[in-house]
């Protein structure tokens, strides 16, 4: 048996694919079979003077995802997908399909949740899980070339490590335990034995939110190093993305293709510096005029544009009644990509009083919300690190600066509206400090003793911060929704399929 992605190693050769139909268009005398078998798209050319009776007609009663098993001669043809083609001479039909139900027509989001492990299939879907594939493998790459340990934290755990508001609460024989929301206090003593560690595994949020970043279970990558502060802190963070979008540019091109990825925005990561500043730097850019006349001419833009767009609807929607059959297939591909648009035009329609609204009131102490990552986005074409946070927003364990108002962690923003991908600090180091953020925050002291012990026995200045795998593939693959980067999202109201 080969596999598609490796046709090009069998050119003029006789070869058999196993997989199943994507798509098929048929003559009187010959088949046009698009055949996927989890690493490619094939066309399978099966002509009725190449092959028996029995199977030509066979071919004709496929439907959409049969399993079948095709014998033919690979030959070179630009216009394919993938570069190559099969001329059959055999076909089996392993299972015929029934009825799918995704079709090529447009399907709503909830009916295509609720049959998510057949939406996985389509091509979109496919490249997405690829791409996130290659991202994990690169972060892997990335951190091992450095003289990481990988190492797991649990995920039954009796600590709140960001208070338990949004813990989701489990019993543990008779004992209260919750699900892990981070694997940090757990990696800050893994490095400690081992210097320079990272995690990478499933973590849980109980929040209730429907917004389109927001996931109950995520994956999370965080690293923990000993002996570093928070500008090597940052400067690893940044490393480890641009060899992310590095990796993902170099094995993925198909995929984000597909995926109609314009890369122009991440392959300027290469050449430039990730922009910093403190968060008091940003509340004020949020504030400012600059900010408020881009707004203003965002709103007028998109105004100009959905009209000239809806002009052109209007125009083509005439056009394809007497159109011939190849000029029918672009108008109606066309007319996809103007209903998109539009949908993005007047979201943001919806949006921009609100942004406007959201960055003029907002003050010095809150957390930027989804709006205020939004706008203060729109002014970097590369990643946003925001450090030196007020305390009282940050979790205990976060050092703070020599005023003790000021928490030393650091964010990191995705251009294109993507939003916080990476979130992080140096750590508390000293026993007394955290002692007294504990009883401040009002936690239990008892179920932390063995966290204190790490400032008891050998303290250090160290540093970690977390990155949001979900997140992350959505910006890099240009998704507008996290539920599309995980092969079953859960989120509020989503537990099947």
């Amino acid at each position: 048996m080969t596999y598609i992605n490796q046709l090009f190693n069998h050119q003029d050769q006789k070869v058999t694919l196993k997989g199943w139909l994507y798509n098929i268009r048929s003559s009187k005398a010959i088949h046009f079979l698009e055949v996927r078998d989890g690493t490619g798209l094939c066309q399978c050319i099966v002509a009725a003077d190449d092959v028996s009776d029995a199977v030509f007609e066979a071919a004709g009663t496929l439907k959409q995802e049969s399993s079948l098993e095709i014998t033919g001669t690979v030959l070179k043809d630009e216009r394919s997908a993938g570069g190559y083609e099969l001329h059959a001479t055999d076909l089996k039909i392993i299972q015929l399909a029934e009825n799918y139900p995704i079709t090529p027509k447009e399907h709503g989001i909830e009916f295509l949740m609720e049959n998510r492990h057949l939406w996985l299939r389509s091509r979109k879907q496919w490249a997405a899980m690829r791409v996130r594939n290659e991202i994990i493998f690169a972060i892997h790459n990335f951190f091992q070339g450095r003289g990481f340990v990988q190492l797991d934290s649990p995920i039954f755990t009796g600590n709140a490590a960001e208070g338990s508001t949004t813990l989701f609460e489990t019993d543990y024989f008779d004992e209260k335990a919750y699900l892990a929301q981070t694997g940090q206090l757990y990696g800050e003593a893994m490095a400690m034995a081992h210097g320079l560690i990272y995690t990478f595994g499933p973590t849980f949020r109980a929040e209730k939110s429907k917004t389109r970043r927001h996931l109950t279970e995520f994956w999370m990558i965080e690293p923990e190093m000993a002996f570093y502060d928070l500008e090597m802190n940052m400067d690893l963070a940044e490393d480890m993305i641009k060899a992310i979008v590095a990796s993902v540019l170099e094995k993925n091109r198909a995929e984000l293709e597909i995926l109609e990825r314009d890369t122009t925005a991440l392959e300027k990561l290469a050449e430039k510096r990730f922009e910093r500043m403190t968060y008091t730097e940003a509340v004020e850019r949020l504030k400012s005029d600059e900010t408020a006349k881009l707004l203003d001419e965002m709103e007028e833009s998109r105004k100009r544009e959905l009209d000239e767009i809806s002009k052109e609807r209007e125009v083509i929607k005439k056009e394809h009644g007497s159109a011939k059959k190849w000029r029918k297939v672009q108008i109606d591909q066309r007319m996809k990509e103007i209903s998109a648009r539009i949908d993005q035009i007047e979201e943001d329609l919806r949006n921009i009083p609100g942004w406007k609204k959201s960055a003029r009131n907002f003050e010095w102490g809150n957390d930027f919300g989804g709006s205020d990552e939004t706008v203060l986005m729109m002014q970097f074409d590369v990643p946003l690190i925001v450090t030196h946070w007020p305390a009282e927003i940050k979790a205990f364990y976060m050092k703070r600066d020599e005023t003790g108002k000021l928490a030393l962690g650091m964010d990191i923003l995705a251009p294109e509206g993507y939003g916080e991908i990476v979130g992080g600090s140096q750590r508390e180091d000293s026993l007394a400090v955290l002692e007294e953020r504990i009883e401040e925050e009002g936690l239990e002291k008892e179920v932390f003793e063995w966290y204190l012990d790490l400032r008891r026995y050998g303290t250090v200045p160290h540093s970690g911060y977390g990155l949001g795998l979900e997140r992350t593939v959505a910006w890099i693959c240009g998704l507008s929704h996290v539920r599309e980067t995980i092969p079953f999202p859960r989120m509020l109201g989503r537990l099947r399929p």
